[in-house]
Formats: C-alpha cells, structure tokens, sequence
C-alpha cells in the first residue's frame, strides 16, 4: 500500500460513517465504501472536482480517446435495428460520471446511418454534483438533435421499457463486501472509527449472503469480494427491461480464477493515477474499486430473467463494433502528422491497455409485453 501521513478526515464524512455503524461501532465494508465513495458533498464521487481525466485520478475508456465512444454508438444502433421503425427506444446509462461517454455516444447516433430515431436518454446517477454535470454535458449536443435528456435516481423508476442499459465501469465501484475464510466460517471485513481516525476491523458476519452461495473450500484466510449492489443493480434491470440488452463493460475475472489469483482480494485505492493507496487511509479523497465477479453476476443474472448474448474482451468488442473502420478514418482525417500519432497511441491504448475489461450482453430470456408508446 502507498503510505503517506495520516489526513484529517471531514467531520461530516465521519458522522455519516459512524450512523452507518453497528451498535458495536463496527461497520462493515460495504457501508464504509458506499459512505467513503458516495455520502453527499462529501464522498469522493460527490467532490465538486472531477475525479476523471489528467487532472483527476483515472483514465476511463471514454477519455482515451472518442473512437471508444463512437464505436459503442454503432453497437447500440446495431442493437437498435432490432426494433421497428419509429419504436421508442430508451438509452439508459448508470454511473455516467460527468457523461463524457453519453454524450459521444448521443453525438455518433444522431448523425449518418447510425442514427436513431427515435431516442430518448436516461441519466442514473448517484452523485448529484456527477448528475448535474452529465446532464448539462449531454443536452447540449442532444438537444439540437431533438433528443430529450432526463436524470433519474433508479432503473426501476423507469417502469418497463425497451432499449438498452449501459454500465460502463460502474460495478468496479460498487461497495463491497468482504468475507475472510477462518476455520469452518467467514469472518466480516470492516472499519471502525476511532479518534476521529478510520481504522481496519473484523467482526462476525451479521447478515445473510444472498444469490449466490460462498465458495467452499478455499484456504485459510483467503478473501472473498462481492457487491450486493451490482448484483441488485442486475436483478431491477432485470425486473423492468422487456426487451432489449443489458451491456455490461468492466474489469474483473471468473470467480476461481479471483479466487487463485488473488486470495487477498482486489480491492484498490486510486489516487493520482496511482494505484495501491491504502483503502482506509483517506476516505473521500481515495477511488475505491475491485474486480467484477463474474461469475456471481451471470448467476444472479440468470436467476433473474436475463441470458448472456455475448461474452468478449474488450479490444474483441471494439472490433465487432467496427472500431478497426473508424480508426482508419480517424487517421486518414487526423490533418496532421502529430494528430495521427496521438489518434495512434490513443488506440494501442484502447486495444491493449485495458486488458482486464470484459463485455458482456444480457437480454430477457422471455418476451414480455412491452409499454405501449
């Protein structure tokens, strides 16, 4: 872990994380990062400053370069010929962070052959300060277009509908839980607070896990992630998409392979393009995030109504999704020879540094009646 000296945590952080606490005062893990990551004004995704980009804390695909976004546009308007014509088609995104994806994604679908008409977009996202950014950013380029653009706080706020769900490195920073193997049981990870000071802790799981069963025999001591709140993200997708597709982008690996890995886990702290800051360290001012299980997600996805369609690498999606084409234009119009060299590094980036990312595709198993426009 990186160490550096012991910050002064806000108050108003460590009042929402001690009400989060047991009677005990322990809290565990999952309640600590939901707190660190989202309590209002004061978590790290609620920070007026953005975590995104050169001057915050990490790259995320769609900052690399707009190729990423253009090429998930086509996915989507590929997904969208499905439909018939004139049939209301939602585009909702969770985790959209300050929208840079959205609103490369609106751009690319409302000009050309890949347009889609019509279009409306949704916004879930957690962070009000995120929320609003998003949605400045998104309606100006979909208004013109005559797309409307609305913010909500849940999937299920939606009702039923049809289109296509978009979690773009989202479940990697969904709070966690975190169970350590000791003896024939589990032990639960947590924190406590004390002097004012965030500090590990342990205590005995308190309460049930559900939708997919732990692993058995595992050695003593290995440390086991999963985020009930990517799972339950799954499941009311689940619950409200009648027809359409579920696209999942993250990092993360199949749960045996989690497992033989990385028997102490995955979780990260991120700070300055650095990985490795200790998780509890500085809450608020420290990204949080793991690997996705897999596994558990299709589990709970197929539990819940949806099949997997597709299953590929990241850099294999971007070819199916026509990205070899686009960055052939993108260098033929990039005007310069600097330019074509940025376009160039931009999409070695893009194909071989985000070597962990998966896409999956879910879509409802069974044909429900749809909303009627």
């Amino acid at each position: 872990m990186v160490a550096e000296a012991p910050r002064a945590v806000d108050p108003r952080l460590l009042a929402a994380l001690m009400a989060s606490a047991e009677p005990d005062g322990f809290i565990p893990f999952d309640r600590y990062m939901d707190r660190a990551l989202y309590a209002e004004g004061v978590g790290y995704y609620a920070r007026p400053n953005s975590p995104f980009g050169a001057e915050g804390d990490f790259y995320t695909a769609a900052q690399v370069h707009p190729l990423f976004a253009a090429s998930l546009a086509g996915r989507i308007a590929e997904i969208r010929r499905r439909f018939p014509p004139r049939h209301p088609f939602l585009l909702v995104e969770t985790g959209p962070g300050d929208g840079l994806l959205a609103e490369g994604i609106v751009t690319t679908l409302g000009r050309g052959e890949e347009r889609v008409d019509p279009l409306s977009v949704v916004l879930i996202e957690r962070s009000s300060e995120l929320e609003k950014r998003a949605v400045d950013r998104v309606r100006a380029v979909a208004d013109p277009l005559g797309v409307p653009v609305h913010a909500r706080d849940a999937v299920g706020s939606l009702g039923a509908f049809e289109g296509v769900v978009l979690a773009h490195e989202l479940l990697d920073a969904q709070p966690i839980r975190r169970l350590r193997r000791s003896g024939p049981g589990w032990v639960e990870l947590g924190v406590r607070v004390q002097y004012g000071v965030v500090v590990p802790a342990e205590s005995n799981p308190r309460r049930p896990v559900t939708g997919c069963p732990l692993p058995a025999d595992v050695p003593e001591g290995t440390i086991f992630e999963f985020s009930p709140l990517a799972e339950g993200l799954v499941r009311e997708v689940a619950d409200h998409l009648v027809r359409g597709t579920l696209l999942i982008d993250d990092y993360g690996m199949e749960e045996s392979e989690l497992l033989a890995a990385h028997p102490g886990g995955t979780l990260d702290g991120i700070r300055a393009h650095r990985s490795g800051w200790d998780p509890v360290e500085a809450p608020g001012a420290t990204d949080l995030s793991a690997f996705v299980n897999f596994s558990r997600i299709r589990t709970v996805a197929a539990a819940a109504g949806l099949r997997v369609t597709y299953d590929r690498r990241q850099a294999e999606a971007l070819g199916d999704w026509g990205f070899p084409h686009r960055l052939e234009t993108a260098i033929r119009t990039a005007g310069s020879s600097e330019a074509e060299v940025r376009v160039r590094l931009a999409a070695k980036n893009l194909l071989f540094g985000f070597e962990r990312f998966r896409v999956l595709e879910f879509e409802p198993a069974r044909t429900r009646d749809a909303p009627t426009a």
